[in-house]
């Protein structure tokens, strides 16, 4: 196995063992159904993955020796309450074979992000992670911020842990090295210096202000900065100045000395200091209350290139060295990991994930723990802030754990809403007419989960609130029951909030009682008098009104919800709206590309004039032949 695979490329070898079973978790049917599948079980390595009923997953777990492994589940004796629950859930397996361990960790780890197991530890973050690229498919190469596959020609630097601390290297290099960030378009049609120019953050390679040798050097200098040699650079910059000076043209000397100003200030401002140690990831775990904590500082080039907590999800009764290491394998899939790999504790089949690491990105990596020295005071202050960071949570969740408590009892709901959406509608006049859903529960908001809904039906009218809503929710929900019609997946709100009145209320429940559901908890959440924000009504199905007091903090929290929606559906009124601007009825025109409608604007200056123009007319248009006239004048005619 050369790299990562995807599960469709082990179909050849998997084998499928289906078990009926009754639909209530029963721990002997389990343990039943798992001694059928070890009955032809091989002693190789692999992967398994543990169903439920309905065929849901329910675990993925890999081995290197699966029959042995697989065995463990049936000594129920040993085996704490979580695995015991799963168990009394299972009713089915799926055993896939590999040829190794090392194989066996990166399917493993592909198939935790496909199915998003309820047994397994799950890295909830999205991992999108800025990078620095220095371009280098064109003739003067581009250093610029880049999030997404790293698909372009160039090198690429990172993982940086936030877009500010991208922002904050990207401004110091663009005053050390003035290296252009603008598009190759921008580039090739500049007739004069940029603004960037002016207040030197640029060389101007576009307009000829710099040679492409003395541009290559600079771009030499900046990549050896980020390798880490910035000693080497500012030794270099230093002599530079030096030898201005003594020549008399204190013009360039005093480039030199910006440059190395700016030189200084990033090399105090990120500089970790540490000797022996240039790249390396720091990761530190804490655990309290079944919440766990990992702080991950990012080192690259003796420099601190920023600092990110994560909270890995169903982590409750799992070891905390299990949880790192299930961690570890799901968080550098993608993200190719420093040298070095500084954790706070020694994790078990640490040679396993090395192997994967080594294999998957082709860089030598080694893991410590160190005692003493400098390596440890780094690796103490991750600890301290992976403490800070899970108590500041758990008393977030707390805070809100007491909003959502009083809001079921405000709005007489059955439970906690664990998902909660929210609605809104933006358009200007009826154009561009869209409706937004967002998506919030006990952990803030699931962006992952947001909708938009682009207003089609011919039979809603522009401009109306109450059609638009109604077309919405019957869309959402239409859906929703077709996917998910027995409830399971968890893609059913506990509660709805629409943006509006009495009469987005009433068009909402006409929506549910057309598709026969009765059982949804809806809310109107409308501003006061003046549209005076602090005295929102709330309007409930039965006709009843509410308002809450103008300090409560769970007003304040549907305030928070009411806002992200508006907020979300006006941003995507707006794409769609600077979407159309660019948009012209020549191009629905077969036959015309960018250049003959140039031309035809040319000459006829609108697009409705080409509309009304003759055949005639059309003919003496520069660069459109007879035929091509034809085919316009046919197309609007």
């Amino acid at each position: 196995m050369n790299g990562p695979q995807s599960p469709d490329r082990f179909n050849e070898e998997e084998a499928v063992y289906a078990l009926r079973g009754s639909e209530r978790p029963n721990l002997e049917q389990g343990v039943e159904a798992i001694k059928e599948v070890l009955k032809t079980l091989p002693n190789t390595p692999g992967v398994y993955r543990m169903q439920d009923v309905k065929g849901q997953v329910l675990y993925v777990g890999k081995a290197r020796n699966l029959k042995n492994r697989v065995t463990n589940y049936t000594l129920t004796n040993k085996l704490p309450q979580r695995l015991l629950r799963m168990i009394a859930q299972t009713r089915s397996m799926t055993i896939v074979t590999v040829d190794s361990e090392a194989e066996a960790l990166i399917l493993e780890v592909q198939l935790i992000k496909h199915y998003r197991p309820a047994y397994n530890v799950l890295l909830r973050d999205d991992k999108s992670f800025p990078y620095i690229l220095l371009r280098e498919d064109h003739g003067f190469p581009r250093i610029h911020k880049h999030r997404g596959a790293r698909r372009a020609k160039g090198k690429y630097y990172g993982p940086f842990a936030s877009g500010g601390a991208v922002n904050q290297t990207l401004n110091a290099l663009q005053k050390m090295f003035l290296l252009r960030n603008c598009t190759d378009s921008f580039f090739n049609n500049r007739s004069r210096p940029c603004l960037l120019y002016q207040i030197k953050r640029c060389s101007a390679p576009c307009v000829d202000r710099i040679s492409s040798e003395d541009y290559d050097e600079l771009v030499a200098d900046a990549r050896d900065f980020l390798d880490g040699k910035s000693v080497m650079v500012q030794e270099k910059l230093g002599k530079q100045m030096t030898a201005a000076s003594d020549a008399m043209d204190f013009e360039m000397a005093a480039v030199y000395r910006d440059r190395l100003k700016a030189l200084t200030f990033i090399q105090g401002s990120q500089s970790f200091s540490v000797q022996g140690v240039n790249n390396a990831d720091i990761f530190a775990l804490e655990s309290k209350a079944g919440h766990v904590c990992i702080q991950a500082f990012f080192m690259r080039g003796g420099q601190n290139w920023g600092h990110r907590c994560f909270f890995p999800s169903h982590v409750r009764d799992v070891p905390d060295d299990e949880v790192m290491f299930s961690f570890l394998s799901q968080f550098y899939e993608d993200i190719p990991p420093a040298k070095f790999i500084i954790l706070d504790r020694k994790i078990k089949d640490e040679q396993i994930l090395v192997d994967v690491l080594e294999k998957r990105h082709s860089i030598y990596v080694k893991f410590s723990s160190p005692q003493r020295g400098d390596k440890h005071k780094l690796l103490a202050q991750a600890q301290k802030n992976a403490v800070n960071a899970l108590d500041r949570k758990l008393a977030e969740n707390a805070t809100q754990a007491q909003v959502l408590t009083e809001l079921t009892d405000i709005f007489e709901l059955d439970a906690m809403p664990q998902r909660i959406e929210v609605y809104d509608n933006s358009h200007i006049q009826g154009s561009h007419a869209v409706g937004g859903m967002v998506v919030a529960g006990p952990d803030g908001f699931i962006k992952k989960a947001y909708r938009k809904f682009n207003i089609k039906d011919p039979k809603t009218i522009a401009g109306d609130d109450f059609g638009m809503m109604r077309e919405v929710l019957e869309r959402r929900f239409a859906r929703v029951q077709k996917e998910d019609p027995d409830r399971s997946k968890g893609d059913w709100p506990d509660l709805i909030l629409i943006d509006g009145g009495k009469g987005q209320v009433s068009a909402v429940m006409d929506v549910m009682g057309e598709l026969g559901i009765d059982d949804m908890n809806i809310i109107g959440v409308a501003k006061g008098p003046e549209r005076n924000a602090g005295r929102e009504i709330f309007y409930f199905p039965n006709g009843r009104e509410m308002t809450l007091p103008i300090n409560s903090a769970t007003l304040f929290y549907l305030q928070r919800l009411r806002d992200e929606a508006h907020r979300y559906a006006i941003g995507v009124h707006r794409t769609k709206r600077t979407k159309a601007m660019g948009i012209s009825p020549l191009d629905d025109v077969p036959g015309i590309g960018p250049t003959r409608k140039k031309a035809l604007l040319m000459h006829f200056g609108t697009s409705g004039a080409v509309r009304n123009a003759s055949l005639e007319d059309l003919k003496r248009t520069p660069g459109v032949s007879d035929a091509v006239a034809q085919v316009i004048y046919d197309h609007y005619h």
